[in-house]
């Protein structure tokens, strides 16, 4: 049967946008603490809904970089939506319309994707617009309220609060390269690479959205050449999910 409720859709979205919140809220604080006005911040995340993109993105406005240098790096950190998007085609319902298509896809964020991807059977417009609604207003007011206590908030607390996405970042990669050597390998070369950029001499003269760009370039394309996926791995691994909905 079809998922098309968007009631169903807005429950299925609470607990996404409660993380938002926290996440989105030292968006704020950090935008407001870098000069940017309240209202700038909160048009940032209302038009956009990606955290890495946008604290990225954050830094190369306060330094000035060129549109070419912040295209190219929000096309690097979010080319994976292209591939979510591409892969979430083929668990809509046929009805969905190419207009509605293009909403979804601004809506699409590795939380909501995995949501709707979980879903048994198609899923219709309604359930997702449901399921992305929440998210959005959940970023959108974390962000409000970042940045308004940005402005209230003494120094110590902000710069304690300021750490908080840095403590996000680290408990999505830690377990991953705590139980695969692969991803240890990946992150370890970006944080040598990093650490290049910064501390050397020539190196360090780098812009910062160029040095995002070459360092997920490097590590992704080092860590795809010495540890490729094996085609029968792959192919065991397919198969269960595949018996799965055979028998459902």
């Amino acid at each position: 049967m079809v998922q098309n409720s968007f009631s169903r859709g807005v429950r299925d979205g609470i607990p996404i946008a409660l993380g938002y919140i926290s996440v989105s809220f030292t968006f704020g604080m950090m935008a407001v603490s870098q000069g940017l006005p309240v209202w700038f911040a909160v048009a940032v995340s209302m038009t956009n809904l990606t955290s890495a993109g946008q604290f990225a993105g954050l830094s190369l406005i306060v330094s000035g970089a060129s549109l070419l240098e912040m295209a190219l790096t929000q096309l690097t950190i979010n080319l994976r939506y292209a591939l979510m998007s591409l892969s979430l085609t083929q668990k809509l319902d046929s009805s969905v319309t190419l207009a509605d298509r293009f909403w979804i896809s601004f809506g699409n964020t590795d939380e909501i994707f995995a949501v709707a991807s979980g879903q048994n059977g198609p899923v219709g417009k309604k359930y997702f617009f449901g399921l992305m609604s929440t998210p959005y207003c959940g970023w959108a007011l974390g962000t409000l309220l970042g940045a308004a206590a940005g402005n209230i908030l003494p120094s110590p607390v902000r710069d304690a609060l300021g750490i908080a996405i840095y403590g996000m970042f680290l408990a999505i990669i830690v377990p991953a390269a705590r139980e695969k050597r692969p991803v240890l390998a990946v992150v370890l070369i970006a944080l040598v690479l990093s650490c290049a950029f910064y501390w050397l001499p020539v190196f360090n003269r780098v812009s910062s959205g160029f040095v995002i760009i070459i360092c997920a370039l490097a590590a992704a394309g080092l860590g795809a050449w010495k540890f490729p996926v094996e085609e029968d791995k792959a192919q065991e691994q397919a198969d269960p999910a595949s018996e799965q909905e055979g028998q459902g």
